[in-house]
Parts: C-alpha cells; sequence; structure tokens
C-alpha cells in the first residue's frame, strides 16, 4: 500500500487526480444516453464501412 509521503509528493497527487478524473468520466458516461430522437435532432449522418 502506498503510504501518506507518497500521496503529499506531486506524483501522488497526480494520481489522485487522475484516478478522480476516470471515476468522474465513468460516472458522466453512465449518465448519458443517446436516443434516436436525440441523433435526429442533431443531424448525424450514418455511414456504411464496407
Amino acid at each position: 500500500m502506498y503510504d501518506r509521503r507518497f500521496f503529499q509528493s506531486k506524483l501522488g497527487q497526480a494520481s489522485i487526480a487522475s484516478i478522480a478524473a476516470m471515476a468522474l468520466f465513468v460516472a458522466l458516461s453512465g449518465q448519458m444516453q443517446a436516443s434516436p430522437a436525440m441523433a435526429a435532432t442533431i443531424g448525424c449522418e450514418q455511414v456504411e464501412l464496407a
């Protein structure tokens, strides 16, 4: 495990910020749901790849 001195260093603070950003991204992306009505409003084009 990491001790308190690690989290007081710049690397430790960067790791905490990275973990917080990933957790926030997961929380926000879990709430986003693209509906067909939303896609029609935005005007997205569908492209079929061969």
